[in-house]
């Protein structure tokens, strides 16, 4: 939630870019699957980054090109009247199984437990769940809590670059570990106050 305050700012990079998609008529759906393609080498780069270093790096760099493309398709759609259901849709697919390329190619690369792991993408997926299931209870979509996509992104992207300068354990895990430990635990915090926000506006 804290970074979604943000938006404003990235909104002068992204207007502009959707304006020049928009002039080649490049469609939004388009834009989501690259979106995709960037999670998926994404979370090929992690999971051989232990390997190769230099890998976590070009890993975080393509989790910021998929967070751009993911950002831009919505805001393409919207300027050219193309929004539609199915592309709304489209886009929630894609944003799971990025989700899952990206955090599960973490911790099978072995940079956290499994059982971290698990609890990581477990918190992640539910908590994108309530989000949609708010609007499916005609509340809205809800984007609260401490922990959303945005901030999760973000936190991937830092400790990915942190993480190509300094690899080394910092107590038991890298910076990349603890950027998973920190997600799993923020990610039910934040499902747990999307319950309670979702319980308490319902009749």
């Amino acid at each position: 939630m804290t970074f979604n305050a943000l938006r404003p700012v990235a909104s002068k990079v992204i207007d502009p870019l959707a304006d020049f998609f928009i002039r080649y008529e490049v469609s939004p759906d388009t834009i989501s699957i690259v979106s995709l393609i960037c999670a998926f080498f994404a979370g090929l780069s992690f999971y051989y980054s232990p390997l190769y270093n230099e890998l976590t790096l070009l890993a975080g760099i393509l989790v910021v090109f998929n967070s751009l493309f993911d950002a831009l398709d919505g805001v393409i759609a919207r300027k050219s009247n193309r929004a539609t259901p199915r592309g709304d849709f489209l886009d929630h697919v894609i944003d799971r199984y990025s989700d899952v390329f990206i955090i599960c190619s973490i911790f099978f690369a072995g940079y956290v437990s499994w059982q971290i792991g698990v609890a990581a993408i477990v918190g992640v997926l539910l908590t994108s769940y309530l989000g949609t299931q708010a609007q499916a209870l005609n509340l809205g979509r809800y984007y609260g809590g401490i922990m959303g996509r945005a901030d999760r992104l973000v936190v991937i992207i830092l400790a990915a670059f942190t993480n190509s300068l300094y690899p080394a354990s910092i107590a038991g895990f890298t910076i990349l570990g603890w950027a998973v430990v920190l997600i799993a635990v923020t990610s039910h915090i934040t499902a747990i106050q999307r319950i309670i926000y979702i319980w308490k506006r319902l009749d």
